[in-house]
């Protein structure tokens, strides 16, 4: 009966969710009025910006989609295309809102002479009809500066997971995906025809889904089957935008260099604001395609304290789970590569009610460590090694008994000092004498579940490479 009316419940419980799903967003019913678009670069980020000694004339004339890219469908080929095709009206206000360009129009040229045509000609009929000379026109603004580039990639699916779990006929999954789309910004004397500085940023761009179901027999002939999720997509358009504005924000401090432009207080050339983009350059170079800072995180020594949980497997039947305690120490041959020392104590029991086996041990091993990642905060790694086991008590024929050890496990830097790792290893003796009972074809081993803390003391590596490339 307590299960029945689990089972109800959950039922309830995910016809609620699939019921109230759409007011998580907006009532199905209801419409919204028109809104100003999303801003992606608050008022206060372009206000980092120092403000220009003089405002630069620059023309763009197309910032284009240079992908060719269609938008990937599941069945079959699409005609829209990946990216937007109006870069060039979120290139020019980009500028617009940085107040250190003055863009002119030159995507439709073609559109502003006709028209400055249409009012010469008015003008000039008005002057013979009633004989009173009007105004020229004034010229138009030339820019000392052409602003070139466009999207040149789109790149699909550059990660892609997701994870589900069922149970009776409920349940849940989540899948998401990453795309990522590249912008390339660069300035052209119009003058020389020189290019004077080019930059290039990226924006992902992800998409993510949740679902849960149930599909049931509640009672006899009666199936109830419910289903509800969502599924999210960041608009492309929003990441190219994103990506727009941070290149004019980048080119604008690297024409600092070049003497392009000026900002009006000479100060600000070396200033808070261009000491930040320089930092976040910097640590770019550190940072690989998935966006993964890539740099040494560990140092060279580290001490921990973990705790086990063992299971014997030997001469006697009915092996018990029991405990166990180990201190380490871990010395860097490398990035990848560490020897480890380990102490600790445990007990190995055998029997109902540990009656068949019952010793505690000390041990001491060593050996060396890989880790698989060693630049990211999560790695997983594997040991190798060999030690000796002494019992604390004399009432079994040998005492100390060596062994070799072997192991997985993985480690995650909760800060950049201290790492939690939790790990799976066999220890198998080279004798068959751990529970003084010899007997069958195989020595006494056991395995061992362990977690535990790491603290990591010292100097990182990657402050010791960047001391010395200063």
């Amino acid at each position: 009966m307590p299960f029945s009316i689990a089972r109800h419940l959950a039922a309830g419980l995910l016809l609620a969710l699939g019921a109230c799903t759409p007011y998580l967003y907006q009532h199905p019913l209801a419409t919204q009025p028109a809104r100003l678009g999303a801003e992606l670069r608050t008022p206060a980020q372009w206000g980092e910006l120092p403000a220009p000694l003089t405002k630069t004339v620059v023309a763009v004339y197309k910032f284009r989609d240079q992908t060719g890219q269609y938008k990937p469908q599941e069945n079959g080929a699409s005609f829209s295309t990946a990216v937007t095709q109006g870069a060039t009206t979120i290139l020019v206000r980009a500028l617009e809102e940085s107040k250190w360009f003055e863009p002119i129009e030159r995507e439709n040229l073609g559109n502003l002479l006709n028209e400055r045509k249409i009012i010469r000609s008015t003008r000039q009929e008005y002057t013979e009809q009633t004989g009173q000379k009007q105004p020229n026109l004034p010229p138009l603004l030339f820019a000392g500066v052409i602003l070139e580039g466009g999207i040149i990639s789109y790149d699909t699916n550059i990660i892609t997971g997701g994870a589900g779990l069922r149970y009776f006929g409920a349940g849940a999954s989540g899948q998401y995906r990453q795309d990522r789309v590249t912008v390339y910004l660069r300035a052209v004397s119009t003058g020389t025809g020189k290019v004077l500085k080019t930059v290039y940023t990226s924006k992902t761009i992800l998409s993510q889904q949740i679902g849960a179901s149930l599909f049931q027999f509640v009672a006899f002939k009666r199936l109830l089957e419910t289903e509800t999720g969502f599924t999210y997509n960041e608009p492309s358009e929003l990441a190219v935008k994103d990506a727009i504005e941070k290149s004019v924000q980048a080119l604008i401090y690297e024409g600092f260099d070049e003497g392009l432009w000026l900002p009006r207080d000479s100060s600000e050339v070396h200033g808070a604001a261009r000491q930040n983009y320089l930092r976040e350059k910097a640590e770019n170079l550190n940072i690989d395609v998935l966006g993964r800072q890539q740099i040494p995180r560990r140092t060279a020594f580290a001490i921990g304290l973990a705790g086990a949980v063992l299971q014997y497997q030997g001469d006697y039947a009915s092996p018990n789970l029991t405990l166990g305690a180990e201190a380490t120490a871990r010395i860097g041959l490398g990035e990848t590569a560490s020897l480890f020392l380990n102490a600790g104590q445990m007990r190995l029991a055998a029997g109902a009610n540990r009656n068949s086996f019952n010793s505690t041990y000390n041990y001491a091993e060593g050996g060396v460590l890989l880790r698989i990642l060693p630049r990211d905060r999560f790695t997983p790694y594997v040991l190798a090694g060999g030690g000796a086991t002494v019992r604390t008590s004399s009432d079994l024929s040998r005492r100390t008994l060596p062994h070799v050890v072997a192991g997985i496990g993985a480690e995650y830097l909760l800060t950049p000092r201290l790492g939690l790792s939790l790990q799976l290893d066999n220890h198998y003796y080279l004798n068959d004498e751990l529970d003084g009972l010899v007997n069958g074809r195989y020595n006494d081993y056991y395995w061992g579940a362990r977690a535990g803390i790491m603290l990591y003391l010292g100097r990182s590596r990657a402050a010791r490479i960047s001391n010395a490339t200063n």
